[in-house]
């Protein structure tokens, strides 16, 4: 398109140059991302090199290509740029993350199956296409799988608490005044760099912190930098089949389970308590004191039927293991200590009902978020006292502020659409001849971000059709940019000038 205005001899570029000139440097950073299991490879001596050089220059070349002719662009981006912005950001990256494993000769069979790996990477879903030998793949692969989580966990960050707020998606409009660099106007303006720049110390605090503790509970340091990469992301990918079982010690699950739960906390919140160097800035916020209530509640639900009816020799062991589970799927990473779906009752539906609704705002968690539910869950109620007294006024507030009604409302119209959603595509995944609870799981992990469903989509995917992988991409992709991100594309208002 950039080309066309040049040649056309028209004096402006096209109205979506600045787009296209951002979507260019973006590629051209991302082929720097390549160097790093270059590197691994150098160092194992591994012979994967080709994936990545490949990669990297297909990337590069693009990215140069889209940048060079709009270049001296310099138009400010528009509300609607932003959608498109956030949209291409995942969508594009996942089509160019999965080069290096379509040209590795390792678990990747087509290119549907190196789009789903590098798309469950980007967005932190988890979930794999290769069903046995994670670990006999390269260090080069193992690496680039976690790191594709790393990375796209911080977008998730800077989309969450700088970019959405300002588009005003989904009804998290209240992190407006509340998060640190608010965006208060209509333009993306250079806020957003100091908003991204301090939570990226955060998330790369964080990480380090992770990796350390994973080393001091055990792991190798290799294994403890891929791991925390993913942990912090709340993605999933782990360099073993078993996951975190792998190892059966308990000191790596506790420390797995913390920083599962760090990551699912709102990065705000992080931000905040360490700039004033004070943990009480976590239990002044309301959503943060639901968020800790609602694993207990569900870790006491998912443990007393372990308890009671096993299959578990004793009540630690028990306990040891639905904790875990509750702790990763709520959060969204995904990892497993064990498959729950033979689990007794409704432990594991209601494992699948813990990714919707347990990760808060702002965090790399997936789901519908906390804050969320807790104001759909406040509206409901304020419904009901206005059908015993219709003239009454009813404010609904979070943490002593007046929630505003448009905001309350846009939290109940994206309820509306995410279970539409979640049910439209539990349907197409029933045209592919999976039963009910396994085609509504793998929607449920897809659109959440979770990574594991149950029954044959628990561990991995690499039984469902080509079909279903691309479904559960759409999921993957609708899911991480709040459902309403991508869905505003497909209206033809969003097109016109």
């Amino acid at each position: 398109m950039g080309y066309r205005a040049l040649v056309n001899g028209r004096p402006r570029h096209h109205r979506y140059a600045g787009v296209q000139r951002i979507m260019g440097i973006l590629l051209m950073v991302f082929s720097l991302t390549m160097l790093p299991p270059l590197a691994m490879d150098i160092f194992w001596a591994e012979e994967t090199t080709t994936p990545f050089l490949g990669g990297m220059w297909i990337t590069l070349t693009t990215g140069a290509l889209l940048w060079w002719p709009v270049r001296h662009e310099r138009s400010e981006l528009k509300v609607r740029d932003g959608f498109l912005i956030t949209t291409l950001f995942w969508a594009v990256l996942g089509l160019f993350g999965a080069i290096p494993f379509y040209f590795a000769d390792e678990g990747w069979h087509s290119i549907t199956e190196s789009v789903f790996e590098s798309v469950s990477g980007l967005t932190t879903t988890g979930s794999t296409t290769i069903a046995q030998g994670l670990d006999e793949l390269p260090h080069s692969l193992k690496y680039y799988r976690s790191q594709l989580h790393w990375l796209g966990g911080m977008g998730i960050v800077v989309l969450a608490v700088a970019v959405l707020p300002m588009l005003g998606v989904g009804g998290m409009g209240l992190y407006k005044a509340e998060t640190p660099g608010p965006m208060k106007d209509s333009k993306l303006t250079p806020r957003i760099t100091s908003t991204a720049r301090a939570l990226w110390m955060v998330y790369l605090v964080l990480t380090i912190a992770c990796g350390l503790a994973f080393w001091w509970a055990g792991m190798t340091p290799f294994d403890a930098l891929c791991h925390a990469f993913s942990t912090i992301a709340n993605g999933g990918f782990s360099t073993h089949d078993n996951s975190i079982g792998h190892y059966g010690t308990l000191r790596i699950e506790l420390v797995a389970m913390f920083f599962m739960l760090v990551g699912a906390t709102n990065f705000a919140l992080h931000y905040t308590a360490f700039t004033r160097r004070n943990l009480g800035s976590y239990f002044r916020d309301g959503e943060f004191r639901v968020f800790l209530s609602l694993y207990l509640g569900m870790g006491i639900l998912v443990c007393l039927p372990l308890v009671v009816m096993g299959p578990y020799p004793d009540a630690l062991t028990a306990i040891r293991h639905g904790m875990f589970q509750v702790i990763a799927f709520g959060t969204t990473a995904g990892f497993a200590t064990d498959n729950p779906t033979s689990w007794p009752v409704y432990v594991p539906l209601l494992l699948v009902m813990c990714t919707f609704m347990m990760c808060s705002g702002g965090s790399t968690g997936g789901g519908v978020k906390v804050v969320r539910l807790m104001l759909f869950v406040r509206q409901a109620f304020r419904e009901l006292k206005l059908l015993v007294h219709p003239n009454a006024e009813v404010a609904i507030k979070l943490d002593g502020k007046v929630v505003p009604n448009d905001v309350v409302y846009a939290v109940g119209g994206f309820f509306s659409v995410y279970i539409g959603m979640t049910l439209a595509l539990t349907g197409l995944m029933l045209l592919t001849g999976m039963d009910g609870i396994t085609a509504f799981s793998a929607v449920a992990a897809s659109i959440n971000n979770a990574g594991p469903g149950l029954g044959e989509v628990n561990a991995n995917v690499a039984s469902v059709s080509a079909f279903g992988k691309w479904v559960m991409i759409f999921a993957m992709l609708a899911g991480r940019l709040e459902v309403f991100t991508l869905l505003v594309l497909f209206t033809p208002a969003f097109w016109r000038r």
